[in-house]
């Protein structure tokens, strides 16, 4: 990656997540700085149901060397469309 942006890595982070799982990602949740590289966390639609809100749903970790080349994913949860975060 010639120039390493936040735009850049989070296009980056949803064009490979969506390659190597086979289910759309719907958009990044966070990116921050790590030891060496960048973090970015990934929301993927795993299982899509009627209605919607019921739709299941993935959050994924992808990280990236210091160049903003992909060096892992993995997932971290999964949760229904309509769950609310606790605070």
């Amino acid at each position: 990656m010639a120039e390493i942006t936040l735009a850049k890595l989070g296009r980056r982070a949803l064009e490979e997540l969506e390659a190597l799982v086979g289910c759309p990602a719907e958009g990044v949740t966070a990116i921050s700085r790590i030891d060496g590289g960048w973090k970015a966390l990934v929301d993927v639609l795993e299982l899509a149901r009627v209605p919607e809100t019921t739709d299941v749903l993935a959050s994924y970790e992808v990280t990236f060397d210091g160049d903003g080349e992909v060096t892992g994913y993995r997932r971290t949860g999964r949760f229904l469309r309509s769950q609310v975060e606790d605070r």
